[in-house]
């Protein structure tokens, strides 16, 4: 059983572990963390994190922010051991639940070119390519990359 609810400033550590833990996987282009706690607790101040949890502990993470008619999510993270289950596309749902009710109309995303297989898990789920953007991160890469900027309407 997953539930979902709204983060808080105590949750910074566990999110910041998480989301480190999730990233991993792009250690073929960049090294480094992919986020600590206090910028966890400053993302706080311009949007929240919605957390999923089962009865042990935190499974799955995602940073939701209004920006007007959009919506925007990123640094959705799951718990390797619990990938593929769905606890994404729940927190995914979630995040346009949170937008819809907010009034948005749109449900924006952004991933990194070379994580391919985000493109394709996200136009299963209805987003499209909309346009892209340079990588603005001050970190170096170890391999030229950009970011995909992904769109969906809400209904």
């Amino acid at each position: 059983m997953i539930s979902i609810r709204d983060a808080n400033a105590n949750d910074a550590v566990a999110i910041a572990r998480l989301v480190n833990t999730a990233f991993l996987v792009e250690q073929f282009f960049i090294e480094r963390d992919r986020t600590n706690p206090e910028v966890v607790r400053g993302m706080m101040k311009k949007g929240k994190f919605l957390l999923a949890e089962d009865e042990h502990s935190l499974v799955g993470s995602i940073y939701v922010e209004l920006r007007g008619e959009r919506g925007y999510f990123g640094m959705l993270s799951i718990e390797p051991s619990r990938q593929g289950m769905g606890v994404g596309h729940r927190l995914v749902d979630a995040a346009e639940n949170y937008f819809l009710d907010a009034g948005c109309m749109w449900s924006d995303l952004i991933i990194v070119n070379v994580r391919t297989e985000l493109l394709a898990l996200y136009g299963r789920w209805g987003y499209k390519e909309t346009g892209t953007a340079p990588y603005d991160d001050p970190h170096p890469t170890k391999i030229p990359v950009h970011f995909i900027l992904m769109s969906k309407p809400l209904s």
